[in-house]
């Protein structure tokens, strides 16, 4: 290849259109640094100062930044952004989405038995499952080392609680990064629907359209209607659930369900032009939603880690916080 045709190549790349990113930066932008902004006293300190608003804001993109790593990368993640499912609550008009199959290889073994995969249908709910799980065990670190360098006497031990200390922090920002940015995609509803783009091959009796919306919905409409301030404003009280988070998480994406057909007929209304004050309104809410679940779910993260386990061998972090046991080696490592 000469020169100018590859230049010419990565010219054509470069200007190829970008595949859609569920809100865009702005969009997963403003759910990660509003739900953090609102997080209530009790969490620690750490997650509450400017820095961690902002690095969250950030790293809640970074689940749409490596996408076109590579195949495999793509082809295992793609399909932890989304869910498809129809107005009955069935994946694909497939197995219903509840009652949820506690594992993915459940979830899997369900649409298969119906000619599906997870693959095609998508997996959104375990993507947030499995970082709220996640970050509720990093809290349990946080506090199990937390507490063990305010007894620890020799010195080199506290050189290394206090350094793991810093790593669990920078771990648990990455983290709810990680679900800011799935239950983001949550709030939006073309990321649980069949109708993901356009109303597709589907009795259509209302006329909806089936142009290809969706990424001009949750990228350009966004960022040119939607402010920080009024998504903040829009956050609704803490709604605790008192429930596993597998409840929750099927609850917040059914809901997020019941929004399809009002953006389909808002988008038939003339809604989502540019500077529609009912589109306006309508992202807003979601993005308020996502945020506002967002908060409820790292705090929640939060008071169920007392009741985690860490280390190995395993010790309870209630036991920790009790003095009940000295966690060094558990955390450490004596393998």
């Amino acid at each position: 290849m000469t020169r100018t045709a590859a230049l010419a190549a990565v010219l054509v790349v470069a200007l190829s259109p970008a595949p859609a990113l569920a809100w865009g930066s702005h969009g997963h932008r403003i759910v990660g640094e509003a739900a953090m902004a609102a997080l209530p006293a009790e969490v620690p300190a750490f997650l509450r100062t400017p820095r961690a608003i902002a690095d969250v804001g950030e790293l809640s993109r970074e689940q749409d930044r490596t996408k076109g790593a590579g195949r495999v990368h793509d082809h295992n993640r793609d399909p932890g952004h989304f869910v498809d499912l129809d107005e009955e609550g069935r994946v694909l008009g497939g197995p219903l989405f509840s009652p949820l199959p506690p594992t993915r290889a459940e979830y899997e073994k369900a649409l298969q038995a119906a000619g599906l995969d997870s693959w095609k249908g998508g997996y959104l709910q375990y993507s947030i499952i499995d970082r709220h799980q996640h970050l509720a065990k990093e809290f349990g670190y946080w506090r199990a080392v937390g507490a063990a360098l305010a007894r620890e006497k020799d010195r080199t031990r506290r050189a290394w609680l206090q350094r793991d200390l810093a790593r669990r922090e920078a771990q648990i920002l990455q983290t709810i990064g990680d679900l800011s940015h799935f239950v983001g995609d949550g709030a939006q509803p073309l990321h649980v629907s069949v109708h993901y783009n356009g109303w597709g091959d589907y009795p259509n009796p209302k006329g909806y359209t089936n142009a290809r919306i969706h990424g001009p919905f949750e990228g350009e409409f966004v960022a040119q209607n939607v402010s920080a301030e009024a998504v903040r404003a829009g956050m609704a009280p803490f709604r605790p659930c008192d429930c596993a988070v597998e409840a929750r998480t099927v609850d917040y994406l059914l809901a997020s369900l019941t929004q399809v057909e009002p953006l389909y007929a808002l988008e038939k209304a003339g809604g989502l032009r540019a500077g529609d004050p009912r589109g306006r309104a309508f992202v807003t809410e979601r993005l308020a939603a996502g945020a506002s679940e967002l908060r409820d779910m790292v705090t929640e993260a939060w008071r169920v880690s007392l009741d985690a386990t860490v280390g190995w061998p395993a010790v309870k972090v209630r036991d920790v916080l009790d003095g009940k046991l000295d966690p060094f080696d558990s955390l450490y490592g004596v393998d």
